[in-house]
């Protein structure tokens, strides 16, 4: 295999980077607290949660505790990069070849040289992945809705392990290897802020603000020891919209928006995030 090949430094330049990084603090400011509706929303999970039958409940909470698992090994949730990579190597070979002339491209590409490719790559890359799994969460969500309540206990699940996977996609996108134990912590915070409110995104945002300093992460790790509590966060937060998905056939259409706008919410948070670090990786390197 060919050395990695370095692209630039970059083909950004710092103003064209703190521009980007504008672009992503406005839009961490725009992140506003769960309305009203939503917060009384999640109260029909009490009532779920008592008409539910005990095996069903203890299959969903099997499920979840399983989640819990990707922190320490990945499990089943942690995805092939491979994939990941040729579409990003295309992405770049289409959308950037004066950047990224083709001939300069490893094939397979690694993670290392992908770290290196153009912003704009990158961006298009994510985009055309988050389509794709959010096609594939309506579609989910649609099948799993048409059964009411019982197949509820499965989508809730599946939309978790759906999201999972999409933010290592994401990760894989920027240069980053979700393999890594504290990349994990990392998709699990994405997680976390996706479904927080105003409170919790601030803290994730103070916990992701120099989250490549060894003590920070020695800081995220400790904190999430109590990761149940940001994946029964994370179901919570479905509320009154999964409620609307107990009904048995129309759940289908009630299904199919909800985890569409679900995974895109989860997409956009992991894609803001990651994107603002590699640009402020860039930025020290540049400036230093």
């Amino acid at each position: 295999m060919s050395n990695p090949v370095p692209f630039g430094p970059y083909s950004e330049t710092q103003d064209e980077l703190r521009v980007m990084l504008r672009e992503i603090e406005s839009w961490e400011k725009s992140q506003k607290d769960l309305w009203f509706w939503e917060k009384i929303g999640r109260l029909p999970f009490m009532l779920l949660d008592r008409l539910t039958p005990k095996i069903i409940q203890k299959k969903l909470g099997q499920a979840i505790d399983e989640l819990g698992s990707f922190v320490q090994t990945g499990g089943q949730y942690l995805v092939s990069e491979s994939s990941v990579l040729s579409t990003l190597r295309s992405a770049a070979v289409t959308e950037a070849p004066a950047q990224v002339p083709q001939m300069e491209l490893e094939d397979p590409l690694t993670l290392e040289s992908a770290s290196r490719l153009p912003i704009a790559v990158m961006d298009k890359t994510c985009e055309e992945l988050i389509k794709s799994r959010a096609a594939f969460a309506t579609a989910q969500g649609a099948t799993t809705g048409f059964g009411g309540l019982f197949t509820l206990a499965i989508d809730i699940p599946a939309i978790l392990g759906l999201s999972l996977k999409t933010i290592q996609e994401i990760a894989i996108t920027y240069g980053y290897d979700p393999k890594e134990k504290l990349e994990r912590i990392f998709v699990i915070k994405c997680l976390q802020f996706a479904s927080a409110d105003i409170v919790g995104k601030k803290a994730v945002l103070d916990d992701l603000s120099d989250f490549d300093n060894e003590n920070r992460q020695r800081e995220s790790l400790s904190q999430l020891q109590g990761w149940r509590e940001v994946i029964a966060s994370y179901r919570d937060n479905f509320g009154w919209k999964k409620l609307f998905q107990l009904v048995p056939i129309a759940g289908a259409l009630f299904g199919a928006i909800i985890n569409r706008g679900t995974l895109q919410d989860v997409a956009e948070a992991a894609t803001m995030l990651y994107r603002k670090r590699r640009i402020l990786e860039r930025l020290r390197e540049l400036e230093g």
